[in-house]
Parts: structure tokens; sequence; C-alpha cells
């Protein structure tokens, strides 16, 4: 029997459409069929100016814009030639907002994740935390999820009062109820029944269709962007690589569990070298002046306007620029024809790879209600898959 599961359907996580077919209860095939989202925001890209096209970056996957963020603006930095130039109060800053990017992200894969399977207290639990970090957020950018704050250069403006104190009160909090979620789920006999077995991939398939992130962490392959081609100074902070053995979706559950605590020593770190400073790099041509440099001074404001106007024209060239988002390695491939926009950008989105692999988690070893728990697993969010 062939059925079809989605594309409207809970489970899926977004507009997924599965194409199953089933053999009494066991799973022979199953087909991902996308392309139900598409938004043309890599196209759509290539028609504005790089500080225009930043903000389409926060609508791929609307769990990560801070990483989004990042990734495309160290692409353009390293398309200007100023990736140097960065002050260091805006990179430091960078590794703080991500890294809160990254748990605020697993607390919702958790939370729907665990709801899948019929577990609804953990989303209750999760939604609690995360509205903590969507509050910094929007202190630091006026809006609690498209927040194109880091941007080109740096960062859009520097941080709010009371940063520092906001991060480390979240933090205190943060850690006393971390072990509650341990409590909900790690050793419940329902999870392990729902989880252990289920999904497996091995490294070799994992390497072979592209895997990235904790999916390929939970197969044991010591891969992390942050580890192999450092960024933004993480050579500089001490933490740990979680991997898992059996690749099933209990040990992806796992990775992500201990990938938290990890952010956590991360922001800790960052938090105790922040310093003051700068937040954008000197260059009028690039940053925005001063807002009360433009109400003082001429030649500001005629900066100001050209900048937003006309944009910035980097060389002729074409970069690729990596770093780890929450589901894996986010890349983005930039050319510039010398022009004021990208003659073409693509992005390289770890839920469109992550989700091929499905078909190798359920084809010939799960069954019709495993398919749920796999699909929880990969951490797919369908906006970057049809980008």
């Amino acid at each position: 029997m062939t059925i079809n599961m989605g594309p409207q359907h809970p489970s899926t996580h977004g507009v997924l459409r599965l194409v199953v077919t089933l053999s009494g209860e066991s799973v022979v095939k199953c087909v991902p069929d996308i392309g139900y989202l598409h938004t043309g925001i890599e196209k759509t890209a290539e028609s504005k100016t790089y500080n225009q096209a930043l903000t389409l970056t926060d609508r791929t996957d609307y769990l990560n814009p801070l990483i989004n963020n990042l990734g495309f603006s160290l692409a353009v930095e390293r398309l200007l030639g100023i990736e140097k130039q960065v002050p260091q109060k805006a990179q430091v800053t960078r590794v703080i907002l991500t890294e809160l990017q990254r748990i605020s992200s697993h607390l919702v894969w958790l939370g729907t994740h665990a709801m899948d399977l019929g577990a609804l207290s953990t989303f209750l639990y999760g939604m609690r935390e995360r509205e903590i970090i969507l509050d910094i957020f929007e202190k630091c950018a006026g809006v609690r999820m498209m927040t194109s704050y880091i941007m080109p250069g740096g960062l859009y403006a520097d941080l709010p009062s009371g940063f520092d104190t906001d991060v480390r009160n979240f933090l205190a909090i943060f850690k006393k109820r971390w072990p509650e979620y341990h409590t909900l789920l790690t050793n419940s006999e329902l999870w392990f029944e729902r989880t252990k077995g289920i999904g497996a991939l091995t490294a070799q398939e994992a390497i072979s269709y592209g895997v990235t992130g904790p999916i390929l962490r939970a197969s044991g392959v010591n891969y992390d962007v942050r580890k192999m081609f450092p960024y933004i100074g993480y050579e500089t902070y001490d933490f740990e690589v979680p991997l898992g053995k059996t690749g099933d979706v209990y040990d992806r559950f796992m990775v992500r569990m201990l990938e938290v605590p990890q952010s956590i020593r991360i922001i800790e770190q960052a938090l105790d070298k922040l310093p003051e400073g700068d937040w954008m790099i000197d260059d009028p041509k690039i940053a925005p002046p001063k807002k009360w440099q433009i109400a003082t001074n001429m030649e500001s404001l005629i900066h100001h306007f050209k900048l937003f106007t006309e944009g910035y024209k980097p060389p002729a060239g074409e970069i690729y620029s990596r770093v780890e988002s929450a589901r894996g390695e986010l890349a983005y491939y930039l050319v510039s024809d010398g022009s004021n926009k990208p003659y073409r950008m693509h992005i390289r989105a770890p839920s469109f790879a992550n989700l091929q692999s499905m078909p190798l988690m359920l084809e010939g070893k799960s069954n019709f209600a495993d398919i749920v728990s796999a699909i929880g697993s990969i951490d797919i969010i369908l906006g970057e898959v049809d980008r």
C-alpha cells in the first residue's frame, strides 16, 4: 500500500510530503517530496544590495536567524577583505548570541520532538526557557526572531545596557532547570521504546549523503565546523563535541542534550572576556555612521544616504563561508561581479542534506509509527530546504 503523509501533517514539522510504501506496518519505501514552501530566497537576494540581502537570511531557518546572519556576514566580509578589521567586541558578542540561538533552537526541537511522541510537558518547559532568550534578542535587535542584528562589519547596534547581567541571569536559571529535562526523558522507558534502535544511520551512510550536525555526530563522526574550521575566535574557547555510537534516534537526542551544556560553557567564557569598545568597523563606506554624526556632519549624512541607497561594491570574486548552525554545516557561496548586488548566492542548508538521508533511516528496518520519531530526530526546517 502506498500512502501520502503530508504535506499538511503536524509531525512533518512544516510543509513536507512523504510518499510511503508499506507492507503491513513495515516501511518498504519512503520518498520525501519537497518544494511546497519554495520562497526563491536565493534568487531574490541577487536583486538586492548586500545589506538588503541580509534580511532574507533571517527567513530561511526561522529558528536560527542569528546564525544565518553570521554565515552571510562572514561571507560578505571575506569578499570585502575586512574580516580581520571586525572589532573584538562584535566577535565575542557574535559567539554569545549564536550559542544562545543554538540553545533556543534545541529547546524548540526537544519540545516538538517529545510532543510528537506523546510527551507534552517537555514542550511547555522548553518554551518557558526560550522566552527568556528571545527577550534578550529583543533587547538587542528590537525584534524577537527576524533579527538581522549580526551584519557585515560587526553588529547593527551597540549592546543594550544590562546585556551581561541578563545573559548571566538566564544561565543561572537555565543551569538549575536543565536537569529537569533529563528527568523527563533521558532515562524514561517509554522514551527508550520510541527512540532506541530506531532510524539508525552508519557513519559511512551519513558521510555519503552529506549529513552534518548532530545527526552526523550521533553516528560517531567527530565533525563540527567550530572545531574543524574555526571562525570568530572559536579556537580560543574550551568546549567538547559530544558524539554518539549507533546513530539512532536516541543518540541524536543525546548528542543535542549534551551540546546544550557545551554552549553554556562557551557563553560563560565569552562573557568573561567581553570587551568594551566599538561594535562596528570604522569604515563609512561599509558601516552606517552613528545617529549623532548624521545630525551634525554633512559628510556623514551623505555616507548614510549612499550606503542605504547604493550599498557597497565588493571586488569581483567568489567565496564559500561556513558556520555550524543548530542543524549542521550552514554555508554561503557568494559570487561578486564587482557590483553592489550578489551575482549569485547559494545557501548550503543542512536541513536539505539531512532530510535526504531519511529513506536510509527507515526503508526495510522501521515500522510506520517510527516515521514520526525519525522526522523529529532530523530537526528539519523546511524554510531552508525549499529556499
